[in-house]
């Protein structure tokens, strides 16, 4: 290994880096579609010759965090991942509001994502882009569950960076081959699932997102992940759908998006291996 150091203290220092991305993740997670937002705003603005509304100054690293309630700026050993959450019980420290509990669950499983890849491949290209992935994908399952968009500005950047280790060769497992008709196939079986879905019942099923999604996935793990990936995706969202349904946890409408349960095969897929999935399903 790259680093020198036990695979154990190796694995433990990735873990701590995981839970500095995932504090960043948390500001990803909510300020990305309120950018997006805020442009299509401006773009409908424009189209209509509207003067656009004077408004703050609003991205990943501007405005510094505060309390949505009393706006209390959140100073720095405020902002300490986990830690900070457990040693103010959860609650902002002038007026007492809870933080959602997501915000260090977000924190913990990147760190956890991260003490895994380095544990399994030490430091080296291929773990550091495993990383990458987790914390892209950690990002896309959470945004698309909360507000049903899988931003392009995530999705398609994984995209590239599937092919772009694919062609480096830092992946033993997939070639630039594999990857490319990985991704190729990937947009284009979602794509069919949609217009097919579309043309019997005249409602859309899925949104464009999920097909760029998939063919991420495509390109990180090749076109013969591809089935045991929309396998273990459907049985994660059969058995979510059914739990929400009967707890009273769908939304209106009875939607649930599909982004998660793609994350959640992507991550089954990088943790035990796409051929184990065929296994789970009993293929």
């Amino acid at each position: 290994m790259a680093a020198g150091l036990a695979p154990e203290l190796d694995a433990l220092l990735a873990g701590v880096l995981g839970l500095l991305i995932g504090s960043f993740l948390n500001v990803v997670i909510y300020r990305l579609p309120k950018m997006m937002e805020r442009q299509w705003a401006q773009e409908c603005a424009e189209l209509a010759e509207n003067p656009p509304e004077p408004a703050e100054k609003f991205n990943l690293l501007v405005p510094r965090s505060r309390c949505s309630s009393c706006g209390h700026v959140i100073r720095w050993y405020e902002n300490i991942p986990v830690l900070s959450y457990l040693f103010l019980r959860g609650k902002c420290s002038v007026c007492g509001t809870p933080y959602g509990v997501r915000y260090p669950i977000v924190e913990a499983v990147t760190g956890v994502l991260f003490f895994f890849c380095v544990w399994r491949w030490g430091w080296s290209p291929m773990a550091l882009a495993w990383c990458g992935f987790s914390a892209a994908l950690l990002a896309l399952a959470v945004i698309d569950w909360d507000t049903t968009l899988l931003p392009d500005d995530i999705t398609l950047p994984l995209l590239w960076a599937g092919l772009v280790v694919a062609a480096l060769q830092w992946n033993p497992a997939v070639n630039l081959h594999t990857a490319l008709w990985g991704a190729v196939a990937g947009y284009l079986s979602l794509w069919g699932v949609y217009w097919a879905f579309k043309l019997v019942t005249g409602k859309e099923g899925m949104g464009y997102g999920d097909f760029k999604l998939f063919a991420a996935l495509g390109a990180w793990f090749g076109w013969s992940a591809l089935i045991p990936m929309i396998l273990m995706a459907s049985v994660i969202g059969a058995v979510i759908g059914i739990v929400l349904k009967f707890s009273s946890g769908l939304r209106e409408g009875g939607y649930v998006p599909f982004g998660p349960f793609l994350a959640g095969a992507g991550f089954t897929a990088l943790i035990f291996g796409p051929r184990s999935i065929l296994q789970f399903v009993g293929l």
